[in-house]
């Protein structure tokens, strides 16, 4: 791949992109250690899925590629606002992941393409707890906006390769049964 790799993971939410991520910067061979960027931090908040896949296509990926300098414009999502400007470094490998990393005007833009999937009352559980609730509230919007950029751009088709983050002999967690009243 050389020095100027550039590996896209991608998937719904709560799949495991982030500690592959993590997992693919520990043990990337040579000095050099790729970049990272997290659409976690470029989403302009809930409603921002299309926002970041364009910000990250044209600013990072699409300048890069063209030889122009790269950056990305992190989000506050305390101060609900744009913060501070991030340059991305044009000899160092790069990893982008989080949901709309495989979008499809990115494909051609990258070396590797992963698409992670998990079953979905597994993702749903990791996603919830890994934000201590913030998410919850916005669960149905952002999978509203994930199923038409699915829809849309067909992440999966782009992958080259595919992995799951639902461990072996996994069960989903039970969805509580609505007639049965709250737990005791």
């Amino acid at each position: 791949m050389g020095d100027r790799a550039v590996i896209l993971i991608d998937g719904p939410s709560g799949a495991g992109k982030s500690t592959l991520a993590d997992a693919v910067l520990a043990a990337w061979p040579g000095p050099v250690r790729p970049a990272l960027v997290r659409l976690d931090d470029v989403y302009p908040g809930w409603g921002g899925l299309d926002a970041a896949i364009d910000q990250v296509g044209r600013l990072v990926l699409g300048a890069r590629h063209a030889g122009r300098p790269a950056a990305w414009q992190r989000y506050d999502w305390a101060a609900a606002g744009p913060a501070e400007w991030h340059g991305v470094d044009p000899d160092r490998p790069l990893v982008i992941e989080g949901c709309g990393a495989l979008a499809r005007a990115h494909a051609s833009l990258s070396d590797v393409r992963v698409w992670l999937d998990a079953d979905d009352g597994i993702r749903k559980q990791r996603a919830l707890a890994r934000d201590g609730g913030g998410f919850e509230a916005h669960w149905d919007q952002w999978q509203q906006d994930w199923e038409a950029y699915r829809t849309r751009d067909q992440p999966e088709r782009w992958a080259s390769v595919r992995l799951t983050g639902t461990p072996p002999g996994a069960d989903a967690p039970a969805a509580p049964d609505p007639k049965s009243g709250p737990p005791q």
